[in-house]
């Protein structure tokens, strides 16, 4: 019997630890039992290809942070050293489940299938998403804290009474636990049986504030047990942990299991974006106890001590890194092709009669400043 599915209090509570299945050495830990049941290792494919995408997610994380200084981009936040939890959100979904990110999660969409480029245009400055929603099944990057949460719930919740077989994941860092849409997610989620998995990427600050000043809780997964729902605890820097974890709640969201939260711990090696000055808030000191934690160096430490990551895949997956970041260059230097007119076009399905003879007269316009620069090309 799955312990997950009782409703008991002791049972709601998360580990005493967070789960971890290989260490900062690469080693496999020992007991990686919890006080629930034990979270078993991911076979080796799987953790082969997480690594791949971990090593692509860097590279995306690293040029991003590049076309930022190039002026390319508007603002990037980066999810450096939160690649694990950015690749198994997406490795864990079934085609048919939805992802909810936010502003930092843009690994995360890129690797649930969304291309590169159309993930980085809100970043960039566009006046739209960049992608389909539905068609990807990804919704929009949430800049506001936590709003995406509520949004999460509402889909969840439309799956179930339309008896789909879809389970949402909505992605939250450790600030938007603060905020009041996290609280009313949570419990309509729980009061509604909704099958929805909130995963809090713990980094340990929201923006500068740490998370001691913002809650007092043994952990943030103990949050789970006052809206009667189970929570636990993750080492985010751990694929396989989270693969295994995440694994198991989407799981028992989708046979009927509603909600859980699961929070990760792991750490923002960066700033919070290029316009933040993390010295004002952290230790060098402080970033430097996290570097050995990293999760691409840990898990290529466990793969190459297996024997399954040879030197020729190592070279395979560092040029299908650089070839995404290749096309994000080349996406990016792009001059975006801007039509005026989608500022009507867009807003209601049906316009109203203000809209379009605000539309008519901006198409006028338009037409006689090409017509005024086509006869100063040929003068």
């Amino acid at each position: 019997m799955d312990s997950l599915n009782e409703r008991p209090e002791a049972v709601m509570l998360p580990s005493k630890q967070p789960v971890g299945l290989i260490d900062p050495e690469g080693s496999l830990l020992t007991d990686h039992s919890t006080d629930k049941d034990a979270y078993p290792l991911p076979d080796q494919a799987s953790l082969l290809r997480g690594y791949a995408e971990m090593v692509k997610g860097r590279r995306i994380n690293d040029q991003a942070g590049a076309l930022v200084r190039q002026g390319r981009m508007a603002v990037y936040p980066s999810s450096h050293g939160q690649e694990a939890c950015q690749i198994a959100a997406a490795m864990c979904l079934a085609e048919q489940d939805w992802l909810f990110p936010t502003y930092r999660d843009s690994v995360a969409v890129m690797a649930k299938g969304v291309p590169p480029v159309e993930v980085l245009e809100l970043l960039r400055g566009s006046w739209h998403g960049g992608y389909n929603p539905y068609h990807y099944k990804v919704a929009t990057q949430a800049t506001p804290l936590a709003t995406q949460l509520l949004h999460a719930v509402g889909l969840a919740h439309a799956a179930k009474l339309k008896g789909e077989d879809t389970v949402v994941l909505a992605l939250c860092g450790d600030g938007a636990s603060s905020e009041g849409d996290f609280h009313e997610a949570l419990n309509f989620a729980a009061v509604f049986h909704v099958p929805v998995v909130f995963l809090i990427q713990n980094n340990g600050f929201a923006i500068s504030v740490p998370l001691a000043q913002q809650s007092v809780a043994p952990s943030l997964a103990h949050k789970a047990i006052g809206y009667g729902m189970p929570g636990e605890r993750v080492d985010g820097n751990d694929l396989a942990a989270l693969l295994s974890v995440l694994r198991k709640l989407i799981q028992r969201a989708r046979d009927g299991g509603g909600p859980a939260l699961l929070e990760a711990h792991t750490y923002r090696m960066l700033a919070h974006t290029n316009a933040d000055d993390a010295s004002r808030y952290r230790s060098e000191e402080e970033v430097a106890q996290w570097l050995p934690k990293d999760p691409i160096l840990r898990l290529r430490r466990y793969l190459t001590a297996q024997g399954v990551l040879t030197e020729q895949l190592e070279q395979e997956f560092a040029q299908a890194a650089d070839d995404v970041a290749s096309q994000m260059r080349d996406g990016l230097n792009a001059e975006a092709q801007v039509d005026p007119l989608d500022l009507f076009r867009f807003v209601y399905a049906e316009p109203s009669s203000q809209l379009r003879e605000q539309s008519e007269l901006l198409a006028e316009e338009v037409r006689r400043t090409n017509n005024a620069d086509t006869e100063e090309v040929a003068r």
